[in-house]
């Protein structure tokens, strides 16, 4: 399978002084706003390091859920948070936290599923980064 999905960035000003927006192809952000202090403070709109979060949490989780489906496992709740970590102007890690109902499926084998997602996930995979997993599987 191929495909290709694009987004548009518009800019207008200086970095600090100036404003953006962001649009994706399938228009679930549309005219999103980008700022300074919505990349670097508090203020309304997204940002590019928020973006690759829920990119990868979505990723992630998706390629959880065919794994453990491929393995007879049904999940009934998949939750992950990605947390990513901006320092000096370089993202240098990526906190992956996962918490999980699954039935009938071990903590070991949970934990190896998910280890085996975020390293075939096509999102961990273009990152260059550290990623760092915490699994919690609920009884």
């Amino acid at each position: 399978m191929k495909f290709t999905r694009n987004a548009n960035a518009n800019w207008k000003g200086t970095g600090m002084e100036g404003k953006g927006t962001i649009t994706t192809q399938s228009t679930t952000l549309h005219n999103a706003q980008l700022s300074f202090k919505t990349r670097f403070a508090e203020g309304v709109g997204t940002n590019p390091e928020e973006l690759i979060a829920a990119a990868h949490a979505g990723c992630f989780t998706m390629q959880l859920s065919f794994l453990l489906s491929e393995a007879g496992f049904v999940p009934e709740d998949l939750n992950t948070t990605a947390k990513v970590t901006f320092e000096d102007g370089t993202i240098t890690l990526i906190t992956l936290e996962l918490t999980g109902a699954v039935p009938g499926i071990t903590a070991e084998n949970f934990e190896a599923t998910a280890q085996k997602a975020k390293e075939i996930c096509p999102i961990s995979k273009v990152l260059n980064t550290e990623i760092a997993l915490n699994v919690f599987l609920l009884s």
